[in-house]
């Protein structure tokens, strides 16, 4: 609407105004990590009996539960290509009878660091540079060099698993120690394993680069085709059952994300399966706006003392807040079919409220929503290791940065695996990183296997021999611990 063919575009054309003002305004926030992902809606089916260690109702034998799953890179914004090398999300949402149930994990096992002060510094290494804007390999390689804790999962990300060909051809942990909780109030810790029933496959890092120019979205489409050609992916979830009497003495400190727990001490105990069978309708309302939070839980599960853990329930519902709004719990993808009882109430967007005669408040005389611990999904807890101090973990027996590294390149990768470690490594570290960056790397390797380490630094002095030359080919005393272990 103007004033006359040639003149100014008048306010009153409220239906321009309006169009141009809901454009500016329907984006929200991307996620600060795993903001590039996609998902689908399906089923978990009980088909083990762990009714023995949790009294949690999605996990009772014969119960059928509907869920959501989102799978996303870590450090990559929205228009980043699916299959650079990157740790996948692996975040579950089950919409269980007692309320939501949320697993908010990775594709793989073990995590970089194992206290939530580092997060955000990790974060920011895996990131883009300030005044570039681009990534940076001699960030990322300075961080992990400085931070020896890293070691297993850096392992991990630069060997096979690091680039899975589809998320149908991952798995997915839970990556922390749990709590479960049985009828009787017995408690247990618990790690959660969902293999796919797929197969484990991967990329190389060639195929990898490929597809990332000329197929960006690769893993998004390959989901959705798949699930609309009716081909439905399906993952079996194990747990490894470790009774709170042993976890004391444990070899390995079990609440240490950067560690595993042997499955020859702890075997895998079969739990149920998820297949993924509903293409979302509307990728923002579904996928966009969907909230995972690690404080969604249950009667019969809660959480440990994890450091990482307990990080994590602080920040994804303050994440979520911030991205999507103070009611983001309303929005339909993550409102639980469970009742719900709350004295929550206004803010952005609410468009559910409790009875008109209910009070807002409690204690109340008037009635309304009464806390139950039964149905609130509190645990027994665990017993404080000592008086409030900023601390790192107790170590136990065997715990240290090297050993469960260099255990998975000795003894878990063969040697067609270990050959494509020392390449995708050497490959990354002659993309920018410097000296003295360089040398800590080497050192880094041969901490982790002394072997290993050899090959990655004449791989790259082959490609690289205007750099310095290694001033020591032998491991640190953390290294040296780690070969005789």
């Amino acid at each position: 609407m103007t004033q006359g063919p040639g003149g100014g575009t008048l306010l009153q054309d409220h239906y321009l105004i309006e169009k141009m003002a809901q454009f500016n305004r329907e984006r929200v926030p991307e996620r600060v990590v795993h903001a590039k992902g996609g998902g689908a809606f399906g089923t978990f089916e009980v088909t083990g009996d762990v009714s023995r260690y949790t009294r949690a109702a999605l996990f009772q034998p014969g119960t059928t539960t509907r869920m959501l799953a989102r799978f996303s890179t870590v450090a990559g914004e929205q228009g980043t290509p699916d299959t650079w090398r990157d740790p996948r999300g692996f975040a579950l949402k089950f919409y269980t009878s007692e309320g939501n149930y949320d697993l908010v994990g990775n594709n793989t096992p073990v995590f970089f660091v194992k206290d939530a002060m580092k997060f955000q510094d990790f974060i920011r290494s895996q990131k883009r540079l300030p005044a570039s804007g681009l990534r940076d390999n001699d960030m990322q390689w300075d961080f992990w060099t400085l931070s020896p804790e890293s070691a297993h999962q850096v392992v991990v990300l630069m060997g096979d698993r690091g680039v899975p060909r589809t998320w149908r051809h991952m798995n997915g942990y839970g990556s922390h120690t749990f709590q479960w909780v049985n009828a009787e109030g017995e408690a247990f810790w618990v790690k959660y394993h969902l293999k796919t029933d797929q197969g484990n496959e991967f990329l190389e890092q060639d195929e990898a680069d490929r597809i990332a120019g000329a197929s960006p979205d690769h893993h998004r489409q390959d989901l959705f085709a798949k699930i609309a050609e009716g081909d439905f992916p399906s993952w079996t979830m194990h747990v490894q059952v470790i009774p709170v009497a042993e976890a004391e003495s444990y070899r390995h400190n079990i609440f240490d994300v950067t560690k595993t727990v042997s499955q020859k001490d702890y075997p895998l105990v079969e739990v149920g399966r998820m297949t993924l069978d509903t293409n979302p309708e509307n990728f923002h309302a579904q996928i966009e706006q969907a909230a995972f939070d690690v404080n969604n839980m249950v009667p019969g599960i809660g959480p440990s003392p994890d450091k990482m853990l307990m990080g994590r329930m602080f920040s994804y519902a303050d994440a979520h807040r911030y991205r999507i709004g103070t009611n983001y719990t309303q929005l339909p993808v993550n409102a639980p079919v469970a009742p719900l009882g709350t004295y929550a109430k206004e803010g952005a967007m609410a468009y559910r409220w409790n009875p008109p005669t209910q009070p807002v408040y409690q204690p109340s005389s008037s009635g309304g929503p009464v806390a139950d611990p039964q149905r609130a999904g509190e645990t027994p807890g665990w017993t404080a290791g000592g008086p409030t101090a900023r601390t790192a973990y107790l170590d136990h027996a065997e715990d240290d940065d090297w050993g469960q590294a260099g255990t998975l390149v000795r003894e878990v990768m063969d040697d067609g695996a270990r050959s494509r470690l020392v390449t995708n490594v050497s490959g990354h570290l002659l993309n920018g990183v410097s000296e003295p960056v360089l040398e800590r790397a080497f050192a880094y390797w041969r901490n982790i296997d002394k072997e290993t380490g050899d090959r990655i630094e004449e791989a790259v002095r082959e490609q690289k021999p205007s750099s310095a030359p290694t001033t020591s080919a032998s491991p640190t005393t953390p290294g040296d611990e780690a070969e005789k272990r």
